[in-house]
């Protein structure tokens, strides 16, 4: 499998890739810049829409516009562009959102980390329909990506600072019973951002490793995708047959000479479908 290039390096810390049939494509995140990034889908101009000082992740809302994390909070996005921040849910400005997604019932999830890497620091928050919030595992020291298996009972959870990707099994809504799926060798990257495709398999971008990595559901390192860039963040399926892998890639702290396509999105065709975006509930 070969990535193609197919966006300039736009963005600082490209992030959280979603593709929505509803915006046209692809869109995704460069977070500390706060904005949304759109890719034409006639070619590889991007378009940029400024939501707040911090943008972490989002995802698309059923009656339009969508839910997005920001610095220590959600907020709701109109189709229009008016950004309705909800409560912050905490005062320390050191700890901020970073990854999330949407469970199978519509529910957003975003975890938050340290910046200086505190352990433990962090934590995963979920805001439901009616727009309340609850926190659902403590003690995370980067908290990453996040996804469902095909059939909803499984959802697999990175915490950067462990090396691993674990899962819980999804029951009434709940995440229970977290245990490692994976343990990321030295060497190898940090897991980052992740995607399941409709076969139960989970693709996870290595922060530091220039590649995506396809697990199987037994754990099995079942194939590998290099690109040109080290900072690998985060990975999506998309295009008309949801068969195509868009990855994110960051540039901060690389020197441009050195990775001069770092911040850059990739693609890859990977012969495998992957699983439509679920968007929020509320």
């Amino acid at each position: 499998m070969r990535a193609e290039q197919i966006s300039e390096p736009v963005a600082g810390h490209g992030e959280g890739p979603v593709w929505w049939p509803g915006w046209g494509g692809l869109r995704w995140t460069d977070m500390f810049a706060g904005d949304v990034l759109t890719l034409d889908p006639d070619g590889g101009t991007v378009t940029r829409h400024h939501v707040g000082e911090f943008l972490a992740a989002f995802r698309p809302r059923a009656g339009g516009g969508m839910v997005a994390a920001l610095s220590r909070g959600f907020a709701l996005v109109d189709a229009d562009g008016t950004v309705r921040r909800l409560d912050d849910l905490w005062d320390d400005h050191t700890v901020r959102m970073n990854d999330g997604g949407c469970d199978p019932d519509g529910r957003f999830y975003c975890g938050s980390m340290s910046a200086d890497g505190s352990p433990g620091a962090g934590s995963l928050y979920r805001l439901d329909p009616d727009l309340s919030t609850h926190r659902v595992v403590n003690g995370v020291t980067t908290s990453n990506g996040l996804a469902w298996s095909p059939d909803g009972t499984t959802a697999y959870y990175v915490d950067s600072a462990t090396r691993r990707v674990d899962r819980f099994d999804h029951v009434d809504g709940l995440l229970v019973d977290r245990r490692p799926f994976v343990v990321v060798p030295e060497g190898t990257g940090v897991p980052d951002g992740i995607s399941v495709d409709a076969e139960g398999h989970v693709w996870v971008a290595m922060w530091a490793g220039s590649r995506v990595c396809r697990y199987a559901p037994d754990g099995r390192l079942d194939a590998r995708v290099d690109l040109p860039v080290s900072r690998v963040s985060a990975c999506t399926f998309g295009g008309p047959a949801l068969d195509q892998l868009f990855v994110t890639t960051s540039r901060r702290g690389i020197d441009p000479a050195d990775e001069p396509d770092a911040g850059a999105v990739f693609r890859v065709d990977v012969g495998v479908r992957g699983l439509p975006v679920v968007p929020f509930a509320g």
